[in-house]
């Protein structure tokens, strides 16, 4: 169920239970970087249920910022899920995976126990806007063979709004997208001055990413490119877009993650050997994460690991 009010309804307090995340500037990919906007890992929070990586990007004019070529790079441990609001992404993989992500719909792609993709904009692109998540895979499922899935969900009417549900269950709709723990993901978009309340699981921490707009989550302000964290507990989420014009969000959520991990370069594990191992495998290029055709240049080359061992972290409390 939705609930929407508009005029001149009440605002309500802000909740000091949410925690708003600010975000960072971060270059990806390499020599040809573009730059990302990064509110997930920060050192106040690591992760939102599995979800352990959020990047949001645009809207860049790719005629003057060069657009997004991340050349072949290898992952592990975890699955990436591609979404954008507009342009479009060349994706090749080692599974033989050669796909275009457009807006509306999902690319989620399952490293397991080795994978490597490259990332490029197309010709067609003269606009790209979007966001990169990164899902952390639990022990019994890390070391899973490569996979892939694409879907492209349809729009549910909310009272002030509508929603696209990627990921899990939202506003009566499921995506058929399969994920190895509980999760939710979806695209939000608030008409001008609605108010929206959605119901969720009591289960779930949940995280409001903001692209474009101004809002109110529980009452606490968000601007745009701020992710909004609330612990579990909750029935219900109410969000208010204060602004005059059409507001888009990201709505993430998930079961506490309860293991450790260690997230290096584009690598998940849970020790320092599994990544060390995993680096050695990369530049030696074994069978591991196997070779991505059709892209025109060199693979990407790991960097040097860090002088002391990579420590183990969990979600923050």
């Amino acid at each position: 169920m939705s609930t929407a009010e508009t005029g001149l309804a009440e605002t309500p307090a802000a909740d000091p239970r949410v925690e708003v995340l600010p975000a960072r500037d971060v270059p990806l990919g390499g020599p040809r970087a573009m730059t990302v906007r990064r509110t997930l890992p920060q050192r106040s929070r690591t992760m939102i249920g599995a979800w352990c990586f959020v990047d949001h990007y645009g809207p860049d004019d790719v005629t003057s910022t060069g657009g997004m070529d991340v050349a072949p790079h290898p992952h592990t441990g975890l699955q990436t899920v591609s979404w954008l609001f507009t342009g479009e992404i060349e994706h090749r993989d080692s599974l033989g995976v050669h796909a275009l992500v457009r807006p509306g719909e999902v690319n989620l792609m399952t490293s397991g126990h080795g994978i490597a993709h490259s990332e490029v904009s197309t010709p067609a692109t003269t606009v790209l806007h979007g966001v990169q998540l990164w899902v952390a895979l639990p022990e019994e499922h890390r070391h899973t063979a490569r996979d892939f899935h694409h879907h492209a969900p349809a729009p549910v009417a909310l009272d002030g709004g509508e929603a696209r549900v990627f990921l899990g269950t939202l506003a009566g709709d499921t995506s058929p997208v399969p994920t190895f723990t509980p999760l939710l993901g979806a695209e939000l978009l608030l008409r001008p001055n609605a108010t929206v309340t959605l119901d969720v699981d009591p289960a779930f921490e949940h995280g409001l990413l903001v692209d474009r707009g101004d809002i109110l989550l529980a009452g606490t302000p968000l601007r745009p490119a701020e992710l909004g964290y609330l612990a579990p507990g909750r029935t219900t989420l109410t969000l208010t877009n204060t602004t005059g014009t059409d507001a888009r969000l990201v709505l993430l959520g998930g079961t506490p993650f309860e293991e450790q991990i260690v997230m290096w370069w584009n690598f998940i594990g849970r020790t320092h050997e599994d990544i060390a191992q995993a680096r050695t495998e990369w530049q030696a290029a074994t069978d591991r994460f196997g070779a991505v055709q059709g892209y025109p240049g060199d693979r990407l080359p790991a960097p040097e690991l860090p002088g002391t061992p990579l420590k183990p972290r969990g979600r923050t409390r």
